[in-house]
Order: structure tokens, then C-alpha cells, then sequence
């Protein structure tokens, strides 16, 4: 299993940006997708998930209104659309896939929000 995200850099606060994980070996299409994100000296945080086939989606309340995860199954990859960039959501954006019951993460993709 590998997940390489990508997309991260520095935006300014009230910025947008896009965030990808493209992913292998394993059934991209069947598999519930996550994105957290983990800041200096904080534990790692949820963020959002979408789920397989169906693409129902889960927010953290609190990024509820700004992010959007989506997923391209035919591509394998899976994407967070960041709106309205705050200081707060500066941290290191991960992927997540729990397949054969093990958990997996990509290297993680920096987000920098300021002026």
C-alpha cells in the first residue's frame, strides 16, 4: 500500500488550497478514504472521510463548511479542497486508508497559511 500526497505550500489566511493523495495496491474504489492533519506539538486530528462506493462524506464540525473531500476512482486519487484558509489550519495534511485490517499514511504534505 502507498499514499504520496501532494498540493501543500504556503497560502495566504482566506486562501484556497487542493490537496492530493494518489493511491496503490489496494481497491481504491471499495475503501473509505480519511484526511487529518497534524500541527507543531498538537496530537494528529481527524479531518474528514468519504466512504467507498457511495462517496457519503463526514466532517469535523469545525472544517465542515470550508473543506471538501472528494475521490476520483478512476484515477485512484483521493482530494481536500481547503477554502477560507485559516493561521489555525496550518499543519501537516496526511491520508488514511485502514485496508486488511491495517492502518496506512502517506508522508504528509506541509499547509502554510499566512501573510
Amino acid at each position: 500500500v502507498q499514499l504520496v500526497e501532494s498540493g501543500g505550500g504556503l497560502v495566504q489566511p482566506w486562501g484556497s488550497l487542493t490537496l492530493s493523495c494518489v493511491a496503490s495496491g489496494f481497491t481504491f474504489s471499495t475503501a473509505a478514504m480519511k484526511w487529518y492533519r497534524q500541527a507543531p506539538g498538537k496530537e494528529r486530528e481527524w479531518l474528514a472521510t468519504i466512504r467507498d462506493v457511495a462517496g457519503n462524506t463526514l466532517y469535523l464540525p469545525s472544517v465542515k463548511d470550508r473543506f471538501i473531500i472528494s475521490r476520483d476512482n478512476a484515477k485512484n486519487t483521493l482530494t481536500l479542497q481547503m477554502n477560507n484558509l485559516e493561521p489555525g489550519d496550518a499543519a501537516v495534511y496526511f491520508c488514511n486508508v485502514w485496508t486488511s485490517g491495517l492502518g496506512y499514511w502517506g508522508q504528509g504534505t506541509q499547509v502554510t497559511v499566512s501573510s
